[in-house]
Order: C-alpha cells, then structure tokens, then sequence
C-alpha cells in the first residue's frame, strides 16, 4: 500500500498559487496522470457541472506538459439520477491517481457524500496511491467537525458545529479545517475572516468542539501538503496555515515544512481494519482495465524484447527499444517483477 499526498487549499483552486500546487502533485505522479474531480459539493447548484468544470479546464491548462485526462464525476445527490452510490457514474473514480474536491456546502458535501460508494472508494484510491486535493468547501467537510458556513453567515442560524465527513480519523488524527482564514472582504467594517464567520463567532464554533480537536486555519491562496509516508506538511502559497489548539493559533508561513507529528500522533492503517469494507477493496484493486489502457501486441512484442535485452545487460538495447514504445504512445515502466505498460 502506498499512500497519496492530501493537498488543502483555503482558495484560490484556479489561481497561480492553486496550479502550483497542483503541479507540485502531478510531478510526483507516474503517466498517465488522471484527474476526477466529484461534483458533490456543489450538487445542489443548478450549474454544479460548469461551477467544476471551470477547475477541470484550469487543470487541462496548467498541466498539459502532463497530459492529463480529466474526468467531472456528476455525483450531485443521494437518491437521484446522479448518485454518489451510482457505480457506473463513479467508474471514472477506479482509475484516477489524482481526485479533486472544491466549491460548494460543506454540510450539503457531508450529507450526500457520508457513507457513500463515492467517498468509500476515494479513500481506497488514496491508500492505492491517489493524491487528493480538497478546496473551499470540500476542506471544511473532511474535517472531523465542520463549520456550517452558509447556515450561520447567511442564514442567521445560531453558531453551532456539524459532524464531518472526518478523513483522517483512519490515521489516528483529530483534525478540522478552516479556509478563507484570511478573508477581509468585510473590509473595516465587517470581520469576515474565519471563512466569513468572524474572529468572535469562530471563538464560540471553537469552544463547542472537543478539546482533542485541532484545527488547521488556511489562508486563502494557501495550501498545506500532507505527506503522510514521510510524515511532513508542507505550507505552500503566497500566506500561512494556523495550528489552533484550545483556540490558540500557532502559525506556519508558505514554505515552511513542519513534522505531521505537529498535527497529533497518526498511523497507517490497514486497509480493511479501519472502516473500508472488504468488498469495496476488492472492488478497487480488482478494477478491469480501460480500453485505452490495454497496449496492442506489438507493443508487447517490444517489452519482452527489452526485457530480454535488459536481463542480458544490453542497456543501448533497452533504452533504443524504450524510446520505440514511447513513439507508439506508451511508457515501460520497470518493476521487481517485470515491467509495466502505461498509455502516455
């Protein structure tokens, strides 16, 4: 099992300090790089597609050296024609190494997504090796407890926290998480900062969660890291991420890196020991391969030729024959088990 890296942004998913981000994933990520971003935060708009589809673009844009293939998951509602446990509309989610989520409700997110196929199988993918990026709305419904934004900014509704859809529970850690940290639209007569809830209310959200919380506050235009594996956060943007702990913030300026032990003792789980059912495992490792990811036999016939070639050291040989796959449009990616072929 190899972990992906977990990427929080407090804004900016299509600005310059978002693509950098993104781009810091997609280089650590083996070709063919497949994007899904899952519509499900933004569900309830009735221009869900355009609102992540404008991300999906960005993405095309900013990573073409990467070629990427981008996928819009349309898992807009429980019960309806576009399901978050609609396997066929998820199919896409099977396959993808990097999986967005951004604009929307934190708590419409957490309602249609909490125990559904979409979110069992985005944690597998995670623990396959898929990097995950959580933006505005989405990184508020990942934490364990979440700021219901819209029902006290504008709904008026009392300050009162909600159950996340609480990622990182599978790691031992306790974490909630607050975007548009940073925010001064309110300008000297309105605090909007705090994700538009001000410094007052954020102090009463604060003291109703459980001490063992700690949350992370996101500037905008700011991302963190988490490497999980090596154990590092990364602050990436042009502001800072705030470690707040019994409502005291510790902060960590963009280009800092500081231990994932800062955030709480965490582990690696195994994967059937922590709330994925197995048949939901099985169901991800054992996806049948694309179409467009089957390599012809001709292709095959150059691999075992190169692997040949590299069994008897004959490296001009093997890197001429890889090179010859590369114009057919396929990468040789080598194993301790041989080789493997990718669509490049």
């Amino acid at each position: 099992m190899t972990l992906g890296r977990i990427a929080l942004l407090g804004s900016g998913e299509t600005s310059l300090a978002g693509g950098r981000l993104f781009e810091a994933l997609a280089k650590e990520i083996q070709e063919p790089l497949r994007i899904a971003l899952l519509e499900t935060p933004a569900g309830f708009e009735l221009n869900s597609a355009q609102v992540v589809g404008r991300v999906g673009d960005f993405m095309k844009n900013r990573l073409q050296n990467y070629r990427p293939i981008v996928d819009v998951i349309p898992a807009r509602k429980k019960g309806s024609a576009f399901s978050p446990d609609d396997a066929e509309i998820l199919k896409p989610l099977l396959y993808a190494n990097m999986i967005f989520m951004g604009p929307g409700s934190p708590t419409y997110a957490i309602r249609h997504l909490k125990d559904s196929l979409a979110w069992d199988i985005l944690r597998a993918r995670h623990r396959l090796g898929a990097s995950l990026i959580f933006a505005s709305a989405a990184t508020i419904s990942v934490g364990a407890h979440a700021l219901p934004v819209y029902e006290i900014y504008k709904v008026g509704q009392d300050v009162h926290a909600v159950d996340g859809l609480d990622f990182f529970a599978d790691f031992g850690l306790h974490l909630s998480f607050i975007p548009h940290w940073n925010n001064a639209e309110g300008g000297v007569d309105l605090d909007t900062s705090r994700c538009f809830v001000g410094m007052e209310r954020f102090a009463e959200w604060c003291n109703l969660v459980p001490l063992e919380n700690t949350t992370l506050g996101l500037d905008e235009h700011t991302g963190l890291i988490l490497d999980l594996e090596k154990g590092t956060c990364e602050v990436s943007g042009v502001s800072s991420v705030s470690i707040v702990r019994a409502c005291d913030p510790e902060i960590y300026p963009a280009g800092s890196t500081f231990p994932l032990a800062e955030l709480g003792a965490y582990k690696i789980p195994d994967p059937l020991e922590s709330g994925l059912a197995p048949q939901i495992w099985e169901m991800v490792v054992n996806a049948p391969p694309l179409e467009d990811a089957k390599p012809p036999q001709a292709v095959i016939h150059l691999a075992e030729q190169r692997l040949a070639a590299r069994v008897e050291k004959n490296w001009p040989e093997s890197d001429r024959l890889r090179e010859e796959i590369k114009t057919l449009g396929w990468i040789v990616q080598d194993g301790k088990d041989g080789y493997t072929l990718v669509k490049n």
